[in-house]
């Protein structure tokens, strides 16, 4: 059983239109990948892919993978490249839920960024996590 230290939140580097099957793509064919970089992936509409089990090592963040569980939404950039962060409502409710179940899971584990981890010159996610869920407020339907 792995030791999880690190819930790391990404974006795919991609804009919002690209695909599950583009950035698997992109991993096999031009980083040569076997395993996926992200053990979650979260699509525009806010369902949650499963890309890899949590007790397998994916590729998200180099010196961390094993340490690590990985969660990425499509978008963080926009048309011309430059970080945005571009997510939808719905990619924020189902990353906040995600982020509440792995952290019940694995309840010493650390939430952060990618850009917020040592040594890493990203910009991935494209926003910071830390203040993000410290000013994030869940809309629950109300009662009727």
């Amino acid at each position: 059983m792995r030791i999880i230290r690190y819930i790391v939140v990404h974006c795919t580097a991609s804009t919002p239109d690209a695909t599950v099957e583009d950035i698997k793509r992109y991993w096999k064919e031009q980083l040569k990948w076997k395993n996926p970089g992200y053990h979650y992936i979260i699509l525009r509409d806010g369902e949650v892919v499963k890309l890899q089990e949590e007790d397998k090592i994916a590729n998200g963040a180099s010196s961390y993978n094993k340490i690590a569980i990985h969660i990425a939404y499509i978008g963080g950039i926009n048309k011309s490249g430059t970080p945005t962060d571009n997510r939808t409502q719905l990619q924020k409710h189902a990353m906040f839920d995600l982020l509440v179940e792995l952290s019940e899971k694995y309840p010493h584990a650390k939430i952060v960024g990618h850009r917020d981890l040592p040594k890493v010159k990203k910009a991935c996610p494209s926003f910071d996590v830390a203040a993000w869920l410290q000013d994030y407020e869940p809309n629950f339907p109300m009662a009727a």
